[in-house]
């Protein structure tokens, strides 16, 4: 705790700066039980994989040692010798000769020198460093799981080494062991109003706050490109942005973003917003904005959101610009739902969109990447029995699962900076935006789960949808598609699969840097990512990469030359809304503003 120094009594500590401290202490105690107790209780299927993945784990490590006990003694004495080696130089000043824990890839938690410094915290690291390696090898070198199992165990087993780093606990960590010194104690009360501020934001679920909350507001300085919302229903507002230039494209360009987040994504701050890019460069632009689901919409499904949301907005769009084929785009998981409206489109016989781009969008769930590992039966299990009971799949859930993926900086890393350092959060648009996340209504998130990621019925030409069966070859309209080389929800080889069992004649395939937002929101001049192109998208993904082409810069200029060749001649700029379907409210509209809170 912070001290002073009394008059009367040089070098001890203020007496009246203590009670202050004290009485800080009695009221972040009082809060912290009050927070834990307004936790909701939920299905334990939600927290972790079903016991039987480690029981098979159990059963084949025993299996391979009675089988190969010469192989698990090597092992064990690689380990003890490694483990010997490392304690014995603990404390040298320089390690000389080869060190297995040095070999594994630095963690950015022990960026601090004072982790090399001190002998015992360097000993740490190094155990930790060890462990880990050994961990991963016993895994790696089991028999008899297959290999979803496999990669399963190997995800859930390094969350757990993960959470068992020594960065992660005051005790262990020599960075803010010294911070707590130089502040006398208030980096730890700090971190503990933190910890406090969570769990109050959260109903007693600890969710750490990656961006200062304080530092934005939706239609303050995020979202604020000018516009209108020109119509709304039960599960959207359609915003029409005001043009920026005397002249506009004669076709419209619609983009439907993820309902999983928030629309402005794509309208951060006016350097990085893609709508405000494409504004100024002449197009008449339509963002949709969907609403945040409550137990309301629990019946919603993704019928609705075809019928209701894609199909409605084309009609819209239609009536407010004549227009009778304008350019649409969807992002990931708006992404596969543009796919199934453009193959019930196909099936219908009814020509209504112009050209086609998919941003990070799976249509080929037969390798999601890692985020497979939340699709088995035990995960699934828990969602469905929490649906039953809530009607909606609370945006703390998919938050967490998705932060699990990148945990050392979207879990660990804030959490050690907030709650052991007592920093406050940085004011990081992006990050920001990640932390407001949206409900999903229940029956659309189990038709996505089990239809879609687990079934892979689209990718089979099966996937049912107001009354058709619906196939990637029916996807037939002029295509681009942009997927990122690092993202760790929609692997890019992945995206390009989908893309390439599509039945249009004519696709353009561009493959960015970076991950599933950063590569996205690339805007021109930064020049922090660049991209890959090859014209054959005939090629399987590995050879597709292996003949590409890398451009410096952002994919943004290559993938407007492409629209612009579809978007028709110059016509005097457009204001929003029609006769019909006048302006509601100014952008970016009602909707965006709706927390999901817990």
């Amino acid at each position: 705790m912070t001290t002073g120094q009394s008059d009367s009594s040089p070098g001890s500590p203020d007496p009246a700066r203590l009670q202050v401290d004290l009485a800080r202490l009695e009221e972040l105690s009082r809060r912290l039980v009050a927070a834990l107790g307004r936790r909701r209780p939920h299905d334990p299927g939600l927290d972790a994989p079903g016991q039987e993945l480690f029981l098979k784990a159990a059963l084949a490590w025993m299996s391979g040692a009675l089988s190969s006990p010469a192989r698990l003694f090597g092992q064990q004495a690689d380990y003890w010798s490694a483990t010997l080696r490392s304690i014995a130089l603990a404390g040298q000043a320089q390690e000389e000769g080869p060190d297995a824990a040095a070999e594994a890839p630095e963690d950015p938690r022990f960026a601090s020198p004072l982790w090399e410094q001190h002998p015992y915290f360097r000993m740490l690291k190094r155990q930790y460093q060890l462990n880990e390696k050994a961990l991963e090898e016993t895994v790696r070198g089991l028999e008899g799981l297959d290999e979803r199992e496999r990669r399963r165990l190997a995800f859930f087993s390094r969350q757990i080494m993960s959470m068992f780093n020594p960065a992660n606990f005051l005790a262990t960590n020599p960075e803010a062991l010294a911070r707590a010194a130089e502040t006398g104690g208030e980096s730890l009360l700090r971190g503990l109003e933190n910890l406090v501020r969570d769990l109050e934001a959260n109903d007693g679920e600890l969710v750490v706050t990656l961006a200062d909350r304080n530092a934005f507001r939706v239609g303050g300085n995020l979202a604020v490109t000018e516009g209108e919302v020109v119509f709304r229903n039960r599960l959207l507002e359609l915003i029409q942005y005001a043009p920026a230039t005397e002249t506009v494209h004669r076709v419209p360009l619609v983009i439907f973003p993820p309902w999983i987040n928030k629309f402005y994504i794509l309208d951060l701050r006016a350097q990085n917003s893609l709508v405000k890019w494409l504004v100024e460069r002449g197009y008449t632009l339509f963002m949709v904005s969907w609403v945040n689901p409550d137990e309301s919409h629990a019946e919603v499904g993704l019928d609705d959101y075809v019928s209701e949301g894609y199909l409605k907005v084309l009609e819209v769009v239609r009536e407010i610009t004549g227009e009778e084929r304008p350019n649409v785009v969807g992002y990931c998981i708006a992404g596969t739902t543009l796919a199934l409206t453009l193959a019930l489109l196909k099936k219908r016989g009814e020509r209504r969109v112009g050209s086609a781009s998919f941003l990070t969008t799976l249509t080929d769930f037969s390798d999601p990447g890692e985020v497979g590992v939340f699709l088995a039966d035990d995960f699934l299990g828990g969602i469905e029995r929490q649906l039953r009971q809530e009607g909606i799949l609370r945006a703390l859930f998919m938050a967490r699962s998705f932060s699990f993926l990148r945990s050392t900086d979207l879990i660990y890393r804030p959490a050690i900076r907030s709650y052991l350092m007592g920093e406050p959060p940085p004011a990081f648009d992006l990050l920001y935006w990640n932390g407001d996340g949206a409900n999903l209504p229940g029956r659309m998130a189990l038709e996505y789960l089990h239809g879609l990621c687990r079934d892979n019925l689209f990718a089979k030409g099966a996937f049912p949808l107001l009354g058709e069966r619906l196939s990637l070859r029916d996807v037939t309209v002029p295509l681009c598609a942009v997927a990122c080389e690092g993202d760790h929800i929609a692997p890019w080889s992945a995206c390009y699969d989908g893309f390439r069992q599509m039945g249009a004649r004519s696709k353009s395939f561009i493959l960015s840097q970076s991950g599933h937002v950063a590569g996205i929101v690339n805007p021109p001049g930064r020049s922090r990512y660049g991209h890959y192109t090859n014209p054959d998208a005939r090629l399987e993904h590995a050879a597709w990469r292996a003949g590409a082409t890398f451009h410096e810069g952002s994919w943004w200029p290559r993938w407007e030359a492409w629209l612009k060749r579809r978007s028709g001649r110059m016509i005097p700029a457009r204001k929003p809304g029609s006769v019909t379907y006048p302006p509601l409210c100014p952008a970016p509209g009602t909707y965006v503003l709706k927390q999901a809170r817990g």
